[in-house]
């Protein structure tokens, strides 16, 4: 399964585009503290989420809790600092994709202590990025092509 990490996110309508991928894809999504929202039930039916019910969602306090409860190894940092481009990546089964925060991406400590994981989509000079929801599922989506898309419709029939 593929595992969504968003580091200190903070505008809810990405978070929510983010989820609904998530919940599209099968991908477990979790999120790094602080967010920049609220995630209660009643703020998530506030905002008409039908499909949250459908979301593998885990929380974490900090970066120190995210790496002591989920053990994860397999990372791949997505940066627009990367000189490497996601098309290089192999994306193995259960590999988590981290996404930094909208306005600072993700902390330098982070990248500085996975250099050869930190990769980027490929975008025109002067542009500073993409929007965080569509980097998400262009990561995501490249990640399932690779595995065959497990799980999912290919016929455009299937539930």
């Amino acid at each position: 399964m593929l595992n969504i990490v968003l580091v200190e996110p903070e505008i809810p309508m990405n978070t929510g585009n983010i989820a609904r991928t998530c919940a599209a894809t099968r991908s477990r999504l979790h999120l790094i503290k602080p967010l920049g929202f609220d995630i209660s039930d009643k703020a998530v039916k506030r905002a008409g989420l039908d499909y949250w019910h459908m979301v593998d969602l885990h929380v974490y306090e900090n970066m120190e809790d995210f790496f002591a409860r989920t053990g994860a190894t397999d990372l791949w940092l997505a940066t627009a600092k990367a000189p490497r481009p996601y098309t290089e990546a192999e994306f193995r089964p259960d590999c988590w994709l981290l996404f930094g925060k909208e306005t600072a991406g993700l902390p330098e400590s982070l990248r500085s202590a996975f250099p050869e994981r930190c990769i980027r989509i490929p975008i025109r000079n002067g542009a500073r990025c993409l929007n965080l929801a569509n980097s998400v599922a262009v990561l995501a989506f490249e990640a399932l092509r690779q595995w065959g898309f497990p799980g999912l419709g290919l016929s455009g029939t299937e539930e």
